[in-house]
């Protein structure tokens, strides 16, 4: 199969950015340049677009996942995609979210029922690492816990 036929095939099964196709591609060990040729044609008609998956993984990973703006550009940087596309999807997806009701969704995860009072310190320390390392700013953790 060429390369084109190849990238088609992985962007069947799922959205994948240009980095991660070009990845898959080269440990297919096809030619460098028949996978440029590929990519290039993708992006010409469309089928390829680091801004769509951007978009894809800023609506999943703040709408399922419960997780704040510093996670989902982390996430988004880890598909290969630069960081202005990342800052870009971000700002649009969250436009939607009410960022305070995500937070509460994602604290009432981390609490699993225990009432944020029963918490001694190191409990309350654990919850406030979780949701800052879930994308949450400090600020707003803290505020929300206290």
């Amino acid at each position: 199969m060429d390369a084109y036929t190849v990238a088609l095939t992985l962007l069947s099964a799922r959205e994948l950015s240009e980095a991660q196709l070009r990845a898959r591609l080269t440990r297919r060990r096809l030619e460098a340049g028949d996978i440029e040729s590929a990519l290039s044609r993708l992006k010409k008609d469309g089928t390829l677009s680091d801004r769509r998956v951007a978009m894809a993984i800023g609506r999943m990973e703040s709408a399922v996942k419960s997780r704040g703006r510093s996670r989902v550009i982390q996430k988004i940087r880890q598909a290969g995609i630069d960081g202005h596309t990342a800052a870009q999807a971000v700002s649009e997806v969250f436009q939607d979210v009410d960022e305070n009701a995500l937070l509460e969704r994602a604290l009432e995860r981390r609490l699993r029922g225990t009432a944020l009072e029963e918490l001694d310190q190191k409990g309350r320390a654990r919850i406030i690492r979780g949701l800052v390392g879930q994308g949450f700013p400090l600020e707003a953790v803290l505020k929300r816990i206290r």
